[in-house]
Formats: C-alpha cells, sequence, structure tokens
C-alpha cells in the first residue's frame, strides 16, 4: 500500500503536462502511486504519459474515451490503494515536499485531511492565494470551512483525504458536470472528521484563459449555477455558518448595466471597474 495516491485527470494540456509530471515524480515522499486518467487527448497528452510510465513504476495509465474529468476521478478513487488520496490537475504543478509535509502531518495528528496552502499563476505573476502561518489542527466544520475558505475556494486539489473515510462515506465527483470540486469539498470537509493545516508548501494553480473553468460556454454557465447553488443548499442544510469569511459585493449601475463593483471580505476590499 501506498501511502499516497494522487489522481490527475488528463485531457489536451501536453503543453504543460511535464511540468505537472516532473513535480510529481521527484517528490520527497517516494511511497506514492500516480494514477494518470487520459480522458480521450487528441493532442500528446497521452505519448507523454506513456514516457513518463515507461521510466517509473509508480505510475498507473488509465486510458478512457473523453468522459469528463468528474467521471476519470472517479475512476482514479475506485482503484487507488494509499493511505490517503491526493489530487493534482495536469496543467499544475506543486513544491517537492509537498506530499511528504501533509502525509507526515496528518499521520502525527490523526487527521483526515490535510491541507496546504495554494499560489495562483497567471502569466509571469505568481500570488499567494490562500496561505498558512502555523499548524493548526481542528474537528470542528465550522473552523473547517473557514481555514479553507469554502464555499469561495472550494478546490480538492490543496488537501489530502483518508482513502478510508473517502470510502466509508461513499463520496464520489458528480458526473457530467464541471465545476464539480464546489460540490465535493463542503461534503468531504463536513463528513471526514480531524482536519489538519500544513505551513510551508504550496500547491501552484495555473489560470489560463483555454482551460475548461474558463471556457464560459452556455453549459459551463448552467453548471456552475447547479453546482454553486447545490454546494449552498448543504452548508444551509448542515448549518454551516459562512457570514465570518463570505464576501460580500456591492454593484453601482447605470441604466442597469453594473460599471463599478466593490467585493468585500472581512476588512479586505476589491474593486474593479467596468469600461463602457
Amino acid at each position: 500500500m501506498a501511502k499516497v495516491s494522487i489522481i490527475v485527470p488528463v485531457y489536451n494540456v501536453d503543453k504543460y503536462l511535464r511540468k505537472c509530471m516532473d513535480s510529481l515524480i521527484n517528490q520527497t515522499l517516494k511511497d506514492i502511486e500516480i494514477i494518470c486518467i487520459n480522458d480521450g487527448s487528441t493532442d500528446n497528452s497521452l505519448k507523454i504519459l506513456e514516457e513518463y510510465k515507461s521510466k517509473d513504476t509508480r505510475i498507473i495509465l488509465l486510458d478512457q474515451e473523453n468522459s469528463g474529468q468528474s467521471i476519470a476521478r472517479n475512476k482514479g478513487m475506485e482503484i487507488a490503494t494509499g493511505e490517503y488520496i491526493g489530487f493534482v490537475d495536469p496543467d499544475d504543478w506543486i513544491d517537492l515536499d509537498y506530499y511528504e509535509k501533509l502525509y507526515n502531518s496528518a499521520i502525527h495528528s490523526n487527521s483526515d485531511i490535510a491541507t496546504a496552502g495554494i499560489v495562483r499563476v497567471t502569466g509571469i505573476k505568481k500570488r499567494k492565494f490562500l496561505t498558512f502561518e502555523k499548524e493548526i489542527i481542528t474537528n470542528d466544520n465550522q473552523t473547517k470551512f473557514e481555514l479553507c475558505d469554502v464555499p469561495e475556494k472550494s478546490y480538492i486539489w490543496n488537501k489530502i483525504y483518508k482513502t478510508e473515510k473517502i470510502k466509508e462515506v461513499g463520496l464520489k465527483f458528480e458526473e457530467d458536470i464541471i465545476f464539480e470540486d464546489c460540490i465535493f469539498t463542503p461534503q468531504a470537509l463536513f463528513f471526514l472528521g480531524k482536519m489538519v493545516i500544513v505551513p510551508n508548501t504550496y500547491y501552484y494553480y495555473l489560470r489560463r484563459n483555454n482551460s475548461t473553468v474558463k471556457q464560459r460556454s452556455q453549459k459551463a454557465n448552467a453548471d456552475s449555477i447547479y453546482a454553486h447553488k447545490k454546494a449552498s443548499d448543504f452548508i444551509k442544510e448542515h448549518n454551516i455558518d459562512i457570514s465570518s469569511h463570505e464576501p460580500q459585493t456591492y454593484r453601482f449601475k447605470i441604466f442597469g448595466l453594473s460599471i463599478f463593483k466593490i467585493r468585500q471580505k472581512g476588512n479586505k476590499k476589491q474593486y474593479s471597474l467596468r469600461t463602457i
């Protein structure tokens, strides 16, 4: 049994995939399995995965017709044998000590979830998007949601989850939609037990214009509304109070058109101006 099973759904990311895979195979935690699911890529992604698999026996490669990220992730979870499960998107990368720090903290604190910081990468700019200064261990759902900034940052990939607990509660990704992590993450935080915050290691989240999330098709917009509503309903149903960290948006309009927006979370404000 591996210590961590890393699940990587792959679709048409040959420009970014090598950086991602290099960050995985060079982890300081060696006892891992890397489950890559090629989701019907039409570029060179599958060829790159086969190349890495030929050099590293820890890589498990599944190839399927294009079925979507949720189905790919669910397949990965079905075959995962690690004590913990982690997720990495194929255009992102992680610090080389990332899984060692998360795993060791989870084991030492007997936690079901270990959470790390996030660096958001846009072009050549890097910004710490979620950062932690010290280790925090909590079993309180309210605190877990606040520390992880959920639902605002309902990301699955800056965490590891105890495999036994994931399977015990039957957590899976809802299929045939995108923004599926908006539904999965609140459920994982609520149904799993203790969580540990792990400082000084980061997941690097690449924001690119042609990513699935950025492609604002009619279906993507509908999926976003559906997933966020389902997450909101879940949070309300289980009496999680997110008011302390939920952002408030104030819009200034002329003739019904928003020209100025203030987004405030706590004492922090973000301003945006729309050019007409």
